[in-house]
């Protein structure tokens, strides 16, 4: 038997049920390592700022990313979209115009409290 047949090697990441890609059993998302490796942080470095993930994972994570550069390009892109309609949903519904005025009026609307 030789080692690379003895070798089960297994890409860390996983798929929620509302697509997000997360990397191992962790929180942190595709998006988040390929964010940090783009911007110039070593798998070393991407460790450092999200303890939580294992190093060999980040390193899987990066190789998988420069083997399918193409399709996880379209995921995040289509991931921003997603995002963007759903801000432009929830700032329709809950516009930020005059939010400090607005605030400030229902505070004076609060009872007093005598310290």
């Amino acid at each position: 038997m030789n080692l690379l047949d003895s070798i089960n090697t297994v890409i860390p990441l996983s798929s929620e049920l509302d697509g997000v890609i997360r990397v191992g059993n962790t929180r942190v998302t595709l998006e988040t390592v390929v964010h940090q490796f783009k911007n110039g942080s070593t798998a070393e470095e991407i460790v450092y700022q999200y303890p939580v993930l294992d190093l060999a994972d980040v390193y899987a994570v990066i190789s998988f990313y420069l083997k399918n550069q193409t399709a996880v390009e379209d995921y995040l892109l289509s991931s921003k979209v997603a995002a963007e309609r759903i801000q432009a949903i929830v700032e329709q519904q809950f516009p930020a115009t005059n939010l400090r005025q607005r605030l400030l009026d229902r505070q004076a609307l609060l009872p007093k409290i005598n310290a």
